[in-house]
């Protein structure tokens, strides 16, 4: 697909305008999924897990494969790794939305698991990087593709998790959601039009979302920012826009549990998108001679996840205002990293 070129203004005019279509489209799409989890009777974590975080994915799926098919290493590796703190605070800024602490609302373990297993891939991650992917087999790391094969594992364990009730949580707060109105007519409509209407704002978020990532590449570069600064803070940002959008409406009509798997499973897919971007890289193994912008994504990654994991065990945490601790710290801390990325850029 050609796009014609722009100036600096008219690429941040674009880049607005597929923003605002993949933010309605977002927005849609948590209302549909959690109309189809309540009609089909599925636990609304499972399907933040496998069908939310998908779909809010898509963007970073297509770019990362563009990316490495371009044999672009830092583009692929910044966006993938920067974009998990990115999306860790996005979950806390849907905080501002919630009915006191969203770590609160889980009645059951699988959110700390999910937290548990992303922060045991990223140091994974974190280990192969350092150890420099001396296994190589047909120009693919060994390392990848143990980060694959334990992404599968993840999957399997928390969908084996999920019918578990081995862990209750006391002093919960009230699980009504919030009286924020539905979409009209989206109660009148069959199971058919709903799943319909869900593909519909997959393919819009796929679309402009590939189109933010454009206009993000011409926006960077008509502006003098660096390659490997704008991969982990725009590019991330603009391929995180899906999340925010699905994660805020989320929690806006209450299904806080979607919006918390919504943000750990895009993380995971997030990780698991190393094996393929690493089979399209034909330099050598993609995870080999990274820069040290790639180690600090990574450990920013692992402590945001480490900070929601301690809210999640701990149940009676301290409140600013009506915003839970742990986002406070999760939002102080991504400001950190942006801090850390522009001074090793």
């Amino acid at each position: 697909m050609h796009i014609p070129a722009t100036t600096l203004t008219q690429s941040i005019f674009c880049f607005a305008f597929c923003a605002a279509i993949v933010w309605f489209s977002g927005a849609r799409l948590a209302y549909l999924v959690d109309d189809l989890a309540d009609r089909f009777k599925m636990a609304k974590s499972l399907m933040g897990l496998l069908v939310l975080s998908l779909a809010t994915s898509l963007p970073e799926v297509a770019t990362t494969l563009s990316a490495a098919i371009q044999q672009s290493r830092d583009l692929v590796l910044n966006n993938l790794f920067g974009g998990i703190a990115l999306q860790t605070a996005i979950l806390a800024m849907s905080d501002f939305w919630a009915r006191g602490a969203i770590t609160n609302y889980p009645r059951k373990a699988n959110h700390a698991l999910e937290a548990t297993l992303l922060v045991f891939l990223l140091s994974v991650a974190l280990i192969i990087i350092n150890l420099g992917e001396t296994f190589v087999l047909w120009g693919v790391g060994l390392g990848s593709c143990l980060i694959a094969l334990l992404y599968v594992a993840a999957i399997w364990l928390l969908r084996r998790y999920d019918a578990s009730s081995d862990w209750v949580p006391v002093d919960l707060p009230d699980p009504d959601p919030l009286p924020f109105p539905a979409p009209s007519g989206l109660a009148e409509s069959g199971n058919a039009s709903l799943i319909w209407q869900s593909l519909a704002a997959c393919a819009a978020i796929l679309l402009f979302g590939l189109l933010i990532v454009v206009f993000a590449q011409r926006i960077a570069d008509q502006s003098g920012l660096g390659t490997g600064f704008v991969g982990v803070t725009l590019l991330a940002a603009a391929t995180s826009l899906p999340e925010l959008t699905t994660s805020i409406t989320a929690v806006r009509i209450g299904a806080y549990t979607m919006a918390i798997s919504n943000i750990f499973g895009s993380n995971l897919i997030m990780l698991v998108l190393v094996f393929p971007a690493d089979i399209l890289f034909r330099a050598g193994p993609i995870l080999q001679g990274t820069p040290p912008m790639v180690s600090l994504a990574l450990s920013f990654g692992i402590a945001v996840t480490a900070i929601y994991l301690i809210g999640l065990i701990v149940r009676r945490k301290p409140k600013l205002g009506f915003v839970g601790l742990d986002s406070i710290l999760v939002l102080l801390t991504f400001l950190a990293s942006m801090a850390a990325y522009y001074y090793v850029r």
